[in-house]
């Protein structure tokens, strides 16, 4: 079956992406420059947001799966597999969660790295790396802070 038409030009898709880092570049510099008393909520919070990007993201491959006759069942194991993660991340403290998340981030990217192309979604891969390189980063910064 071949590969669902994706419009990859969407600049309305490709602006809230942009968007969507601004929780996590804003939460990693908070993290850094709040009163000692709020760094912890400022921490939790960034933790909070990435398990739901990292849960969306694992979603993607359902909607992949959704769209096939016959999917691979691996689409829809992985699917699970970021949320799950994500929130034993969340339960843990902050400095230690936000390491995962941002490893998580950066693991859901390879994985998506090969299986987009096949789903005719590869021309989104400059968009998903610039995306989870800042949001890793931000995750590993607030990390590092909290």
């Amino acid at each position: 079956m071949s590969a669902l038409p994706i419009d990859t030009k969407s600049p309305v898709a490709k602006q809230l992406g942009y968007l969507a880092l601004l929780p996590f570049i804003v939460g990693a510099l908070m993290v850094w420059f709040v009163r000692a008393d709020a760094r912890g909520h400022v921490a939790a919070a960034l933790s909070a947001y990435a398990a739901v990007v990292i849960a969306f993201l694992g979603g993607i491959h359902w909607g992949f799966g959704f769209v096939r006759a016959a999917a691979e069942p691996r689409l829809f194991i992985w699917g699970v597999v970021p949320a799950l993660v994500a929130f034993v991340a969340v339960l843990m403290p902050p400095y230690a969660g936000l390491v995962i998340h941002g490893a998580m981030l950066v693991g859901c990217y390879l994985v998506d790295r090969n299986i987009y192309p096949a789903h005719g979604a590869s021309r989104w891969l400059v968009l998903r790396f610039r995306l989870s390189l800042g949001a890793s980063l931000s995750c590993f910064l607030g990390a590092a802070g909290s």
